[in-house]
């Protein structure tokens, strides 16, 4: 028995190493790299952050994220292998590793994007920043157009996607349209989403062809005016989504709200700049310190976009009132959005932006 048992493990590791052999390795630095609003030659980070400093040690990190960046690339190789570095960082108490530090693999069939493979990250032992797997095997021969999507809550060092030996792969052309801007908080950043591409941002452009860029950044999206100087430097956006009041306090948004929109409107005169009311969170249920704090800046919100609204023809303000449906199932702590939860607020958002979009020939 043990001689047998020594055998099939020898057998399982020399397969393994064979399977190795015949894959070869390329850098997807040298692929399509998708999600940057702002061009630079940094491979894999959102924002160069040689260039842009928020003067906040966590804003300058998650500047430096691959947050809703994606490699696009065809291949006709029946395997995609990766392996990537990313920081050390363990993931977070509310969000799953493959959505803070993994890959997420779709493939495009018949004009649709469907889902192909995950790109696990290796928790097992620290420091959690080396990681290797199959994305994805066995697929039928044939050229294949691959949309790959890159960790929302870390940065990659390093990414190579591994084919098999004989096979091809190229950039891909962008087939994304348009280019919207997607500004927020955690709920934008993508916290609870369990892949890489499940998060709001990411779902809705690829449901409607657009090509969104995820700024979003975990609890610190307060309106500062280092962000309004950085979303004023974008080229040839198309419209702007802003999840801009889940983070900051009600007193924030009075004091900071019109002057991040003077800004952004001087660099982007006519473009459309479509307001989210902050969700009702599911902690305020019960807690009635958190019903005070989250209605006062929910009223501030609604008063500050509404007035402005008045003057200016091209602000939009969307209605939260039915973001996480009305089951109490839609969130992984009462605040962040689970893949669940990300669909109740796209039925609800979807039809109301395209609608405004519409008007601007965006469809």
């Amino acid at each position: 028995m043990t001689k047998r048992i020594i055998v099939s493990i020898l057998a399982a590791v020399l397969c393994t190493a064979a399977f190795a052999q015949r894959l070869r390795y390329v850098d997807a630095a040298g692929l399509n790299v998708i999600g940057q609003p702002i061009p630079t030659d940094v491979p894999f980070a959102r924002l160069d952050t040689s260039v842009y400093k928020f003067g906040d040690a966590t804003i300058d990190r998650y500047a430096d994220y691959s947050t809703g960046l994606a490699v696009l690339f065809r291949t006709d190789s029946r395997t995609i292998r990766a392996r990537w570095e990313t920081s050390g960082a363990n993931s977070g108490s509310n969000m799953a590793a493959i959505g803070q530090k993994g890959l997420d693999l779709y493939i495009r069939k018949d004009g649709e994007w469907i889902f192909a493979g995950v790109g696990s990250p290796d928790m097992d032992k620290e420091p959690y920043d080396r990681h290797e797997g199959t994305i994805v095997a066995d697929m039928a021969e044939g050229m294949k157009e691959c949309l790959l999507y890159l960790p929302l809550f870390d940065c990659v060092k390093s990414l190579e996607l591994g084919i098999d030996e004989d096979a091809s792969i190229s950039p891909q052309e962008n087939p994304f349209r348009h280019k919207i801007i997607v500004k927020g908080s955690s709920i934008t950043h993508g916290a609870a989403a369990s892949r890489p591409g499940m998060s709001y941002a990411a779902r809705f452009g690829r449901d409607n062809g657009m090509y969104c860029c995820n700024l979003g950044f975990s609890g610190k999206s307060k309106l500062q005016k280092e962000y309004a100087l950085m979303l004023a430097d974008i080229p040839d956006a198309d419209a702007f989504i802003f999840d801009a009041f889940s983070n900051p306090k009600a007193e924030e948004i009075y004091e900071r709200f019109d002057e991040f929109v003077d800004i952004v409107r001087k660099a982007h005169p006519d473009v459309p700049m479509i307001f989210l009311q902050t969700e009702r969170r599911e902690t305020r249920n019960f807690s009635t310190q958190k019903e005070a704090f989250e209605a006062a800046k929910q009223k501030a919100a609604k008063e500050k976009v509404l007035a402005r609204m008045k003057e200016d023809r091209h602000i939009y303000f969307i209605s939260s009132e039915d973001f996480l449906g009305d089951g109490h199932i839609a969130t992984a702590d009462g605040t962040h959005p689970t893949d669940l939860g990300f669909t109740y607020m796209l039925e609800s958002i979807s039809p109301k932006i395209l609608k405004i979009l519409k008007k601007y020939g965006i469809r």
